[in-house]
């Protein structure tokens, strides 16, 4: 039945204002009205249609993302959208494309490293789209290890290779590569070069310089979208002036001279990026559970009453799964947040040059970019889980979005490594505590280690565990005693790098014990502040305490083995968040209408705003070219002489 809302039951039992929650969501009325009016904007014009993009092939698959890409730059420039309706504006076209690494690599790191002269001649033609830039930096046999590439460039530059920079293989027209300087002999470590590398008049390929795309990816659209390159060079020459020369410049004669601007300056870049990435978690588990959410509200199974059978989400298997994912789009959003203003914090602090959060900023960005990519990559594919076998089907939104979200876990650093680089911090921090060195930021609560080390839970009954200062306490006192157990062994190492190698699945732990508290923190945080809207801070406040209570019983081993809390305290815990999901029932679907996504976002049959799920299912089916013809194609070669072969066998 179309035109009827199968959700209706489900919105009309809410209790609170879901249009309060939106502004919420989306950080502002403003940002909700520019995301609201894009959005709209994209599913109403059938030039963005993506529900086709599983039956093309690689090649009709990436000319369509270019004419989505070139179409919507018509688009920005014909409706004078300003930077930040243009970029909702690519969001919401939901196609990973080569403007993806343009705007979110190129133009920043240009930015963030050339000088005044360099920003005048590049930044004008990149904001223009005359030319389309990427970022080569891993190579075959380094990613994570940026230190140790190989590629170099000198006077008389060596054959070097690059491989994965997204919008390589086909489309940009130049890159920010990264190779080792070296001048008059010596090498002064990795450096960023512009380099073009393809002609401007008919995009050739430039001499001395080969490149291609690396293949299929993971997924039918998903990626494959993208044109993820490799690429080779063989004696290239390059203009001294496109050295990008922020922090150090090489003179005419070659000699390398650093300049006056702090080096540090360049993790600002860094800190931006990464923020976009947790942003971005936040808009990907949102997606997959706005989709399992809704289909657990439509889908029926068993415990039949009056021959109509129990609405899936009722049962608390599925609660329990699928109501933590919603939480933790939520607390990822919120933390998301917190370090837009820690970038601009940063920034102004490094053009004043006090580099003094510049390290922990630096640890906590690493950390929460880890730890909210691992998340989203097991949550949506928790959400294809709690779907069932339609899940599986392309047309319900979830393994497209698993393959396109799951390159985040390796891309902007490798999540393990990036833990371990917090865990170094930790360690360090916990060391410089006996100097008198005071920790800043989200490691404040270091300094307060005697009390934490010695501090017990004060929880007595299930409610206890919705006093946000007890919560709090217990997340602190778990990591607090985790790096405390970390550094004390790895002081019993002579050598300690060989400690930390050996020790280091113990350090990764720490580092995750860190970053909850971080999120669980800002979570608490944003309550403690005015939520306007009926209802609406009372649903946060739920969904606070399920993340923070759905990480101890999921992390129990760490709270018990650190005797943060008793097997009594858990089980209290366990009981109170059984509650919290009876609580958040009613609100479901409510909670996922306020991340406002169109249908034609979410990509979803099962997901659909009204509910009207199996018609739909059905209808797709249909369209699929394998339904072309009754008969399928191979018939007469393969089953024919098959099926007559055995009924000859069966005469005998």
């Amino acid at each position: 039945m179309e035109g009827v809302d199968h959700l209706a039951h489900e919105r009309n039992r809410s209790q609170f204002d879901v249009n309060d929650m939106k502004i919420v969501w989306a950080g502002s009325r403003e940002a909700f009205e520019v995301s609201d009016r894009m959005s709209r904007l994209v599913a109403n014009d059938p030039a963005f249609r993506k529900d086709n993009r599983v039956h093309l092939t690689r090649k009709e698959l990436f000319k369509n993302t270019l004419r989505k890409a070139a179409y919507a730059w018509k688009k920005i420039i014909e409706l004078k959208l300003s930077e930040e309706e243009a970029g909702r504006l690519r969001f919401f076209v939901d196609e990973p494309a080569y403007t993806d690494l343009h705007w979110g690599m190129f133009v920043p790191f240009l930015k963030g490293q050339g000088t005044e002269e360099q920003l005048q001649k590049w930044l004008p033609l990149a904001y223009k789209m005359q030319i389309i830039g990427c970022y080569a930096q891993t190579e075959l046999g380094h990613g994570s290890n940026v230190q140790w590439l190989e590629t170099t460039a000198t006077f008389d530059p060596k054959t070097d290779e690059f491989w994965w920079p997204g919008g390589l293989g086909k489309v940009s027209t130049h890159a920010v590569v990264f190779a080792r300087l070296i001048t008059n002999g010596r090498d002064y470590g990795v450096h960023g070069f512009i380099v073009q590398i393809r002609s401007l008049d008919d995009h050739s390929v430039l001499p001395g310089i080969t490149i291609g795309d690396i293949g299929v990816k993971f997924g039918n659209g998903a990626y494959n979208t993208m044109d993820n390159g490799v690429m080779h060079f063989d004696h290239i020459r390059i203009p001294r002036n496109q050295l990008l020369m922020r922090f150090s410049q090489v003179t005419r004669e070659g000699k390398y001279v650093q300049s006056d601007v702090p080096r540090q300056l360049v993790y600002g870049t860094m800190v931006y990026v990464r923020k976009t990435i947790v942003i971005d978690a936040s808009n990907a588990l949102s997606r997959a559970v706005c989709i399992a959410t809704r289909y657990s509200a439509v889908r029926r199974q068993f415990g039949s009453q009056d021959g109509v059978e129990t609405q899936v989400i009722n049962y608390k298997t599925q609660q329990s799964r699928l109501f933590p994912l919603l939480a933790s789009a939520y607390a990822f959003r919120f933390v998301g947040e917190w370090l837009q203003w820690l970038y601009t914090d940063v920034t102004q602090r490094l053009a004043a040059n006090d580099f003094s959060t510049l390290p922990e900023a630096h640890a906590c960005t690493a950390g929460l970019k880890s730890i909210t990519t691992a998340a989203t990559a097991d949550g949506i594919e928790e959400c294809r889980k709690l779907c069932g076998g339609h899940g599986y089907l392309c047309s319900s939104g979830l393994p497209e979005l698993f393959a396109v979200y799951v390159p985040a876990c390796t891309y902007e650093g490798d999540n393990v490594v990036l833990l371990l680089q917090v865990a170094r911090f930790l360690v360090k921090t916990v060391s410089q505590l006996v100097s008198g060195k005071k920790p800043v930021g989200t490691t404040a609560y270091m300094g307060r280690l005697q009390h934490l080390m010695e501090s017990t839970c004060k929880v007595q009954k299930a409610e206890d565990w919705l006093n946000p200062s007890i919560v709090l306490e217990a997340f602190e006192v778990r990591s607090a005693r985790m790096s405390v157990e970390c550094a004390k062994r790895l002081s019993q190492f002579t050598n300690q790098e060989e400690g930390f190698h050996e020790l280091s699945p113990s350090l990764v732990e720490a580092a995750v014990a860190h970053c909850q508290l971080i999120i669980v923190a800002k979570f608490i945080e944003k309550l403690q502040g005015d939520i306007p809207g009926n209802g609406v801070k009372d649903q946060l406040q739920k969904l606070c305490s399920i993340y923070a209570l759905f990480t101890l019983h999921k992390h129990l081993g760490d709270f018990l083995s650190t005797s943060t809390i008793t097997p009594k305290q858990a089980s209290l815990a366990d009981d109170q968040l059984r509650s919290l999901y009876a609580q958040v029932r009613p609100n479901a679907v409510a909670l996922v209408d306020a991340f406002n996504y169109t249908d034609h976002y979410l990509g979803s049959i099962l997901g659909r705003y009204d509910g009207n799920v199996y018609p739909n299912l059905y209808d797709e089916a249909w369209k699929d070219p394998m339904n072309d013809t009754a008969v399928p194609d191979g018939y007469h070669e393969y089953i024919k002489p098959l099926l007559k072969q055995q009924l000859r066998n069966s005469r005998l």
